[in-house]
C-alpha cells in the first residue's frame, strides 16, 4: 500500500462506523425470529467478536487475533443450522445496515462484495432438518 493510500478502515470512518454497522445489524438480527433462533441467547459477545473482526479485516488494528486466534468462521458457524433463506436474510440484513450508517462508494460495494460471499459460504445446511 502507498503511503498516502488510506485502508477502508480508514475511510469509512474507522472503529466507530463499524461499531455503528454491527449495532444495526444486531437489532436487525434481534426483530427477524427466525434469524434470531440461529443466535445465542446473549447477542453481545456475538456483537463484539464481530465487531473486533471486521475491524481487523477492514484494516483496523489486531484485536480480534491476539484475543481469539485464527478466525476460522466456517468452524465457529459449524454449530449452527444456516440455511439458504437465512443467509439470505443475514446478508439483507447487513446491506440494510451498510446503507444506514451510510457507507459510501466504492467501499459499499467492497463490503456488500465480501459479505455477500462470505455469507454463501457459511451455509451448512440445505434444507429445513438437514445435516
Amino acid at each position: 500500500m502507498k503511503h498516502d493510500e488510506k485502508t477502508l478502515y480508514e475511510r469509512i470512518g474507522g472503529e466507530l462506523t463499524i461499531f455503528r454497522l454491527v449495532d444495526v445489524f444486531y437489532h436487525k438480527v434481534a426483530q427477524d425470529d427466525a434469524l434470531r433462533a440461529i443466535f445465542p441467547q446473549d447477542l453481545s459477545t456475538g456483537k463484539y467478536w464481530q465487531f473486533l473482526f471486521l475491524v481487523q479485516y477492514w484494516g483496523g488494528d489486531t484485536r480480534y487475533s491476539e484475543q481469539r486466534g485464527h478466525p476460522r468462521l466456517r468452524m465457529r458457524h459449524m454449530p449452527y443450522a444456516i440455511t439458504p433463506a437465512l443467509r439470505d436474510k443475514w446478508v439483507q440484513y447487513m446491506f440494510e445496515a451498510i446503507d444506514e450508517v451510510g457507507i459510501a462508494e466504492p467501499d459499499r460495494s467492497t463490503m456488500r462484495d465480501y459479505f455477500s460471499s462470505g455469507a454463501s459460504f457459511m451455509v451448512n445446511r440445505h434444507s429445513e432438518g438437514a445435516e
